[in-house]
Formats: C-alpha cells, structure tokens, sequence
C-alpha cells in the first residue's frame, strides 16, 4: 500500500506537470493508441510515427523494469534490482527539468522530446510496480483501477464479500492509489503555479523517498528472515 501510494503520488505529480507544461498526457498510454489511428487515417505520417515512437518508449521503460528484476534474481541484491529503475527514472525525468530551466525553446520537436522521455519514465515506474506486487498494483494510470474499484464495490452487495478480508483489503489498496495519484496531482499542479519546472525536481525527490523506503523495507525483511532462522535454529 505504501510503494502504491508513493509511486502513484509521483505520477500524479508528473502527468499534472506535464499537462500544463506540455499539454500532453504522461502517465498513461490509452489515449495515444486513439490519437495514433487518428493521425494514420489522416495521412499525418510524422505525427503518427511520433505517437508511435511515445508508444514504444512507454513500453520500453516497462520492459526494463521488469527485464532487470528477472535477470537480477540470483546475480545481485533485490534492492539492486529495484533500485536501477528508479535510478533511470530519476535521471529521466530531472534530464526534463534540467532541459526546460537551461535549454527549452519551446519548439514543437523538443516538446515532442520531452514528453518522450516522461513516457519513458512513467512506463519504467509503472514496471517497476508491477513486477514487484506481482501486477497487483499499477499506479501511472486509472482505467483499471477504477474497473476494479466499480467491481469490488458491487460485489461488497453481499455480506460474505464484505467480510472477505482480501477483498476488503484490496478496496482500501486501489482506493489509496487513486486519492494519492489525485493527491500527486494536485501538488503537481501547486507546485508548478509556485516552483515551475522545479516540480519535475519536486518529483525527483518523492523518488529518492521511494528508493530509501525500499532499501529500508528490504532490509527489515531480511532482518526478520534472520531472526526467524535464527530461533528455528535454537529450537
């Protein structure tokens, strides 16, 4: 629940950010599927391969994401594993705030950039999270999100899905994201009429949050596991 609402509170920062600074949608690729069709059936062939190419860089960050975790099991730490898609979330996104505050001409390629590399950055968070809870938790988006929560609403109807802990349980998970992502945006949107483009550097920081939460969560674990060994072992 914790690793959801952070990561959802940093999207919700991101796309908010990138809505008023860019007037395009960073968080989630549904909408550019359409607007991809819509370009091809218009014989806008440099606007649909720019689409395309935002498409491809969403799913090449999730890829990442889930190919380090799989290929790090074994060869080095967990914390490792996750920790380098946040790293390249990071840069990614500081890469557009750094470039908005010393480089930005607000030209049509640039934007077209930039907004590249926040899909980047959002599809490695949104690998990230879902190879770590088993695809439980998706937090740069809300379609499904609010499918599920429709569901579980409907089938809390009766009493014994009511008193399901696990279904109770993930209610209360899915409802966290979506008033964190919320909660994300709005300070997104706060911190941009204050700070600017420092909000992208605002976002920076909720990852470093996230990163040494997730050092300190593994290290509890392992701690535990320790522990736990330890007494079966003087048993």
């Amino acid at each position: 629940m914790k690793l959801g609402a952070l990561t959802a509170f940093s999207a919700g920062m991101v796309n908010v950010a990138s809505v008023t600074v860019f007037f395009a949608f960073t968080s989630n690729i549904t909408g550019y599927y359409a607007v991809f069709a819509q370009e091809l059936s218009k014989g806008n062939w440099y606007q649909g391969a720019v689409v395309l190419l935002w498409i491809l860089l969403f799913f090449i960050g999730s890829f990442l994401s889930n190919f380090v975790i799989i290929q790090g099991k074994g060869r080095w730490s967990q914390y490792i594993s996750h920790a380098i898609p946040v790293v390249l979330e990071f840069l990614s996104i500081l890469f557009v705030g750094l470039y908005l505050d010393f480089f930005y001409q607000n030209s049509l390629q640039e934007t077209e950039f930039l907004v590249g590399a926040l899909l980047f950055a959002m599809g490695l968070q949104n690998g990230l999270t879902a190879s770590i809870s088993n695809s439980v938790v998706k937090t740069t988006h809300l379609t499904g999100l609010t499918t599920d929560l429709a569901i579980l609403v409907s089938m809390f109807s009766k009493r014994e899905n009511r008193n399901n802990n696990a279904l109770v349980d993930k209610f209360h998970l899915l409802l966290t994201i979506m008033f964190a992502y919320v909660a994300g945006g709005l300070f997104g949107g706060l911190g941009y009429v204050y700070f600017g483009n420092g909000t992208f550097y605002l976002t920076c920081g909720i990852l470093l949050v996230i990163a040494l939460y997730d050092f300190y969560k593994i290290g509890r674990i392992k701690r535990m596991f320790i522990k736990r060994h330890q007494e079966v072992c003087s048993i």
